[in-house]
């Protein structure tokens, strides 16, 4: 078989297999803030977040540094929501309104106008993609890490500077947690980006069957959930409690009616028709806890993946609908 000739998206083609599936390459930087670490201790004011509104990865980490009230401990950076050519960018001057967010900042840390010059001053011979998230230490200069998994669970390592002690990775569910990431990982997180950047209707038709399979398989935990316990508040996917499972869930299922339905072509069903129990998880995290509700910018996504992703939607146009991007409870 030919090998598949792979469009690109922010100056790099996209990885792609010989049958035209998608191959999501590994992050680089992979250090770890901790008490233990020789290096890089957890210290207020000393560590920068780098983050897109649009990229579900990054959202992730703008969740758990809300919700462990790191708000003023670790600073943040958000890039505008086009990608082009040379990867993210960043607003050259503040918003008038500091609160409004929706088409990035500047880089609070060197000005920089590009991602890719953070990557450069970490490494000046570096060669990969530049993504986000990235956690900054500008106490050394250079990216402690780039992987949103990784990085969700450090921020737990500043509960020495806040004194908040929530944890969202707890010791009696780390089983349980992992191995649910182990397949919503790859089958839905990623299963979205592996039908729309798929290469071939093979590819696409494989990614996009085991991501509808794997949905129902989440709906199914859900109901026994809600079945067990009607009168419960909230239902999560692990134990009575919040944790990383559902913030790792969230940032891909918030996306799926307005973006990925339509833009990635994961349309055999959607979630606010089709899935109640999922959809009801969904409302609440949403529309009661603000750690979530706060982070989502559905303008800053649907922009993003409309207009920075020419080879699947080559005029840019950002699609009304639907209305309302999320259901009211």
């Amino acid at each position: 078989m030919s090998k598949i000739s792979a469009p690109s998206m922010g100056g790099f083609k996209l990885p792609l297999s010989d049958k035209g599936s998608f191959m999501r390459k590994a992050s680089v930087f992979r250090s770890f803030v901790s008490a233990d670490d020789p290096v890089f201790k957890p210290e207020a004011g000393r560590y920068h977040l780098y983050v897109s509104l649009a990229c579900p990865w990054a959202h992730r980490a703008l969740i758990v540094r809300d919700l462990l009230k790191l708000q003023d401990v670790i600073g943040l950076s958000i890039v505008h929501h086009n990608m082009d050519s040379k990867g993210w960018r960043f607003i050259t001057k503040e918003p008038k309104d500091p609160k409004d967010l929706s088409e990035g900042t500047i880089d609070h840390v060197y000005g920089f106008e590009r991602l890719s010059q953070l990557y450069y001053k970490a490494n000046e011979g570096y060669e990969g993609r530049y993504t986000v998230p990235v956690l900054w230490d500008k106490k050394t200069e250079t990216i402690v890490n780039n992987e949103s998994s990784e990085i969700i669970r450090m921020l737990h390592e500043f509960k020495s500077v806040t004194g908040f002690d929530e944890d969202y990775y707890p010791e009696t569910h780390q089983k349980q947690i992992d191995e649910i990431n182990e397949w919503i990982y790859p089958y839905i997180n990623n299963g979205v980006y592996k039908s729309g950047f798929a290469g071939t209707q093979e590819a696409y038709e494989e990614a996009v069957l085991a991501l509808f399979e794997h949905l129902d398989k989440v709906e199914k935990i859900l109901e026994d959930k809600y079945s067990s316990n009607k009168d419960s508040k909230f239902y999560y996917l692990i134990g009575d409690q919040l944790t990383e499972a559902d913030i790792r869930l969230f940032t891909t299922i918030v996306r799926f009616d307005p973006v990925y339905h339509q833009h990635f072509k994961t349309n055999i069903r959607m979630i606010r028709h089709d899935y109640p129990f999922l959809n009801k998880w969904l409302q609440k995290l949403y529309w009661q806890k603000d750690s979530f509700k706060s982070t989502t910018d559905f303008d800053h996504i649907k922009k993003h993946y409309t207009q920075s992703h020419s080879h699947i939607n080559p005029l840019g146009i950002v699609p009304v609908g639907p209305v309302p991007h999320i259901l009211p409870l």
